[in-house]
């Protein structure tokens, strides 16, 4: 029996690793229609349960993944049997794909597979050549098949029973372990051939980004709205971040700061550019003019004035903000109230019922946290009045803005508007 390293050689397919990434290359074996050492398998979440219309949501899946795979190389990309196939072209980094792909909305699984013939001799010679690595780490494992094409002539449990058999003579150390196995070995009997994996990896989940429209995301500096933003993008939106800077009261490291949230945002979202809307004349009106403790609101009127505005010419339909409630002054029941009194769009709160614990949470997981916590102010800090109002009447928010040429103040910051990142 040969050992995993010899198998490995003398497989139709093999591994060949480069400087601490695994590249990929093809050999002939025989089957034209099976052309490639790994593929990925991507397993749906939601959109399976879709009716008439769940054509769309896999097109728009299959489209944002076109899109993120562009700086990895070519693929092939298609789906069958709810499952959608990632099929490399030539060489690939494929931890970097494997990493892009556990990103993307819409998948729940992710699985990295050799594919082999839709034969017991061939799949068996596969596995183990493409788990020898895992085997020959572990002390126990267990098999697991799918057989989807029932033309196959063995059923589930005895493709569990064959393959178990070999690589237990093929690797003598191990023992079967059915409740907690080291690994995982799994089999899919597919249409078009067999696919060897281990345990699958937990997908982004989801709906694609784009399939529920596009909004707006006021974005900070901060641990809040990022986490917003990550939490609309996975039910499906497709998010226009939007800044508001303060420059000089704000500096350069500041709005860079939140170029780098957007940047880390994109590897969920998929889209980093930023519109910067620099927001410091109106900042300095709003403070000689307007009562101390009512700054803080009326500056946020106008930050939803303006979002507005650009949610109207980009094609959004919505505006997310990080709002948490209770969490500030401005962020009482009556204080969220008057804030978005002047939006004709819906405002979208995700976080408006998680406290601070949870919401830093989802900021690790997304990997925006460090960043946020960088002590680099943004514009809502310019300013802040002693003793805010937290119960604010609409009619005397509505009275303080009389004094201002809120249009020509609007109008002045979208001219002035900047767009950053790709």
């Amino acid at each position: 029996m040969p050992s995993g390293a010899d198998a490995l050689k003398n497989a139709p397919y093999f591994l060949l690793s480069t400087a601490g990434r695994m590249m990929y290359t093809v050999r002939d074996c025989g089957r034209d229609d099976i052309g490639m050492t790994e593929i990925f398998l991507l397993k749906l979440g939601e959109l399976v349960l879709k009716g008439l219309n769940r054509g769309r949501f896999e097109a728009r899946l299959t489209a944002n993944l076109k899109r993120r795979l562009e700086p990895h190389g070519r693929f092939e990309i298609y789906s069958l049997q709810s499952t959608v196939y990632v099929e490399p072209i030539g060489e690939i980094d494929g931890e970097a794909v494997f990493a892009t792909l556990r990103r993307v909305f819409g998948v729940t699984s992710v699985c990295r597979a050799a594919v082999a013939p839709k034969d017991m001799d061939a799949i068996s010679e596969r596995a183990k050549a493409y788990l020898a690595d895992a085997l020959n780490g572990a002390r126990t494992f267990k098999v697991e098949a799918k057989r989807a094409d029932k033309t196959f002539a063995l059923n589930s449990p005895q493709i569990c029973a064959l393959l178990g058999e070999r690589l237990i003579a093929a690797f003598p150390h191990l023992k079967v372990d059915v409740r907690n196995p080291d690994v995982l070995a799994v089999v899919e009997v597919r249409d078009r051939a067999a696919y060897i994996h281990t345990a699958a990896a937990a997908g982004a989940g989801g709906l694609p980004v784009g399939v529920n429209g596009r909004a707006v995301l006021l974005l900070s500096g901060g641990i809040d709205s990022p986490a917003a933003g990550f939490m609309m993008a996975k039910r499906g939106l497709d998010i226009l971040p939007v800044h508001f800077f303060s420059y000089p009261y704000t500096g350069i490291e500041s709005k860079n700061k939140v170029l780098e949230l957007a940047r880390i945002m994109s590897a969920y979202t998929g889209r980093r550019q930023v519109m910067v809307v620099p927001f410091t004349a109106i900042q300095e009106t709003i403070r000689g003019e307007c009562p101390e403790r009512l700054f803080t609101l009326v500056m946020r009127r106008f930050m939803m004035r303006i979002a507005e505005r650009i949610a109207a010419d980009s094609g959004c339909g919505a505006l997310v903000t990080g709002e948490s409630l209770g969490q500030v002054a401005s962020q009482t029941l009556e204080s969220l109230r008057v804030t978005e009194a002047v939006c004709g769009l819906p405002v979208l709160r995700p976080l408006v019922g998680m406290d601070k614990e949870e919401i830093v949470s989802v900021a690790r997981r997304i990997g925006t946290f460090e960043t946020s916590i960088l002590p680099y102010e943004d514009c809502c800090t310019v300013f802040t009045p002693k003793h805010p109002k937290t119960k604010p009447s609409l009619e005397e928010l509505e009275a303080a803005e009389r004094a201002l040429d809120a249009e020509g103040l609007i109008d002045g910051a979208l001219a002035g508007i900047e767009k950053c990142g790709g």
